[in-house]
């Protein structure tokens, strides 16, 4: 399909140019070392694979590299070769441009066609599963969400622990009874005893052995799989937050903590002065917290509590607290004793969604209580966040709503997207300032 698209574009093009579709030898020549240079970039890469266990935008994604990389290479050969003034610029740009776009539809056509064809039950792989039947489950539920890749299940096995001898060999029979294509395994790592003596069972068989691991037994941060010094590791407690996601995070809280700061600067004012007017003291609240990577910072509030009480105890803000001051609990209820913290976020200290900073001493009592606490540190801590838009805001005066505040913070970082931080800015705008729990 690349090399027709290749051919198809570099004979049209060349008319649209020439006004003739009677190619010159040379031209000939360019598009066929294009299209050998073009199908060996694609098999480097991988990119001619299995198309049933790949996306549609990692299918795509190929295709740019294999095009960017065949564009460079064909330029550097015209230019090393001195025959830059033989061949029209235009003419390789627009055939470049145009067979790329042929041969993307091709894909996309190609990729949903084969997709319905699969959900009509054509073309399908076998699937043998092993494994815990609570861990299968949870595969089938994927498997039947991707019908279009076209696997279904020809037999299972449950296992709750390693199989005996016995269980083995029914287990090769089994799978070769099936007609299976592919096995299945699908278990936590802490049964890895039962993977190894399994793929011990099935090493007379062809079918193809895949392995899910089941992490649900671990508490886990990131759980892709990275490439370091030329060797793979799953990453269990990795920051997400790295790279391009980092660039991109800091480029949004630049410009819409920037323009939020604008537009809250005359009610910081007003709240200033209600402050300075109300009670004596200073008009912000200074304290310590954990930022990112554990590295401390110091977070900016407005004072809400009267001079001397301490906000940052061990004992939390809690509903008609004696140490508020006239305006402190409009404040708290409010979130407006947040607002300063824009000021931190434009300092680079902050992000504007994120897990909220604790106090170094609930810090300090928390993460012995609760699982992967200090997992939430990083990335940096935000002025709003999953928990908060879910209800997971205010006092957490039982260990259970702290757990349940870690896991949703856990969450957003495993599936942080631009997407999501503007819908927890827009939900924290539109019910984030006001809550039942929140004094």
């Amino acid at each position: 399909m690349d090399i027709a698209a290749l051919v198809v574009s570099g004979v049209l093009i060349y008319s649209f140019r020439f006004d003739t579709f009677s190619l010159h030898e040379r031209y000939q020549w360019a598009i066929q070392v294009i299209a050998i240079i073009l199908i060996l970039v694609g098999v480097l890469i991988d990119a001619y694979g299995n198309w049933r266990v790949k996306r549609l935008g990692r299918i795509l994604a190929d295709q740019v590299i294999i095009w960017t990389m065949t564009a460079v290479a064909s330029a550097s050969i015209i230019y090393f070769i001195h025959a830059a003034e033989r061949y029209s610029r235009l003419w390789l740009a627009l055939t470049f441009v145009l067979s790329f776009v042929i041969s993307a539809l091709g894909r996309v056509a190609l990729r949903t066609a084969m997709g319905r064809f699969r959900i009509k039950g054509r073309n399908r792989c076998r699937v043998f599963m092993i494994g815990p039947g609570k861990t299968l489950l949870n595969v089938t539920r994927h498997m039947r969400r991707e019908q279009s890749a076209g696997f279904s299940v020809s037999g299972v096995q449950r296992l709750a622990r390693t199989p005996s001898p016995q269980e083995l060999e029914s287990i090769a029979r089994r799978v070769a009874a099936s007609g299976s294509q592919e096995v299945w395994i699908c278990m936590p790592l802490n049964m890895g005893n039962a993977i190894k003596a399994i793929m011990h069972a099935l090493r007379h068989q062809t079918v193809e052995i895949r392995f899910f691991p089941e992490f649900s037994d671990l508490p886990i941060l990131n759980h892709k799989v990275s490439e370091v010094v030329g060797l793979y590791a799953i990453d269990l407690s990795v920051s997400p937050m790295t790279g391009q996601a980092r660039f991109t995070k800091r480029l949004e809280d630049l410009v819409i903590g920037t323009l939020i700061a604008i537009c809250i600067s005359p009610f910081c004012l007003m709240i200033a002065i209600a402050i300075k007017c109300s009670s004596r003291g200073p008009i912000l609240f200074k304290q310590y917290r954990t930022g990112i990577n554990g590295k401390r910072f110091k977070v900016y509030k407005f004072r809400s509590m009267k001079l001397g009480a301490s906000e940052g105890s061990l004992m939390q803000a809690r509903r008609h607290d004696p140490r508020f001051t006239r305006i402190g609990a409009f404040l708290r209820r409010t979130s407006l004793d947040e607002l300063p913290q824009f000021y931190n976020v434009l300092q680079g200290r902050m992000s504007i969604v994120g897990p909220r900073p604790h106090a170094l001493s609930h810090n300090e009592y928390y993460k012995e209580l609760v699982e992967s606490y200090m997992q939430r540190h990083k990335v940096k801590p935000g002025i709003t966040g999953w928990a908060q838009v879910s209800g997971y805001r205010g006092e957490t005066d039982t260990i259970e709503k702290m757990q349940k505040r870690v896991q949703y913070d856990l969450w957003y970082l495993e599936n942080w997207s631009l997407k999501l931080d503007l819908k927890i800015i827009f939900l924290t705008a539109v019910k984030g300032f006001f809550g039942k729990n929140v004094y």
